[in-house]
């Protein structure tokens, strides 16, 4: 189970050393993965975006992690997220039932820091990180040093 409360940094944005919360470090209880999920095909019946949703999971870089019960798991929310999606009323408790068993598939960022896990990308295949100015500078101007 990941942390509460606000994101962590990614690792290579913290500065200096790396501090533990008490008992943050517990043992890890290992087990052999079940090999490689299969991923059936999104239902034809579910609304456009819970299908673009599923088939987006299925190529996330978290999803190499994902035993089947996961695949299970993305399948039951993309009906869930499908019928709100298609009922007459949306419904905001189904909406919060959907949003949080994402979470627990690791569906965003902040869901993936929250339990320690980077996905890299390949710095060849075209991703540049962004172009953030350091505070560095900033100070350097503002002192003249």
């Amino acid at each position: 189970m990941g942390t509460r409360g606000p994101v962590p940094k990614r690792s290579d944005k913290k500065l200096g050393k790396p501090t533990r919360a008490k008992g943050a470090e517990l043992p890890l209880t290992h087990a052999p993965a079940g090999g490689e999920a299969r991923w059936p095909a999104p239902d034809e019946s579910w609304h456009p975006i819970a299908r673009d949703w599923y088939l987006a999971l299925q190529q996330s870089g978290q999803a190499r992690f994902y035993e089947q019960s996961d695949v299970a798991t993305a399948r039951y929310v993309a009906e869930g997220m499908s019928r709100n999606l298609e009922g007459n009323r949306f419904s905001a408790q189904l909406f919060a039932a959907v949003n949080s068993a994402m979470s627990n598939l690791l569906v965003t960022e902040g869901d993936r820091r929250r339990v320690r896990m980077e996905l890299q990308r390949d710095a060849g295949a075209g991703a540049q990180a962004a172009d953030v100015p350091s505070i560095d500078g900033y100070r350097k101007r503002l002192t003249g040093g």
